[in-house]
């Protein structure tokens, strides 16, 4: 195998966590949508609390764009 097509295949392995990430993020905005649907008057204190939530998710899939950029350029 050339090296050229094994990082191909290691970069594409690399973001398949971005799947997971993905399905992650619109779990925590559908919970999100559902509490303050269900309940207004917590909006400020749930709100601050999902963002957090997907600022933390999202980490995950810029780590896994980092590693494939590594893989790829290096």
């Amino acid at each position: 195998m050339d090296a050229e097509a094994a990082k191909m295949i290691g970069a594409g392995l690399a973001v398949f966590p971005l799947l997971g990430v993905g399905l992650g993020i619109g779990s925590i905005f559908s919970t999100l949508i559902s509490s303050i649907a269900r309940n207004p008057e917590v909006r400020k204190d749930v709100f601050a609390i999902g963002i957090l939530g997907f600022a933390l998710t999202e980490a995950v899939a810029l780590f896994a764009l980092l590693i494939a950029f590594l893989i790829l350029f290096k």
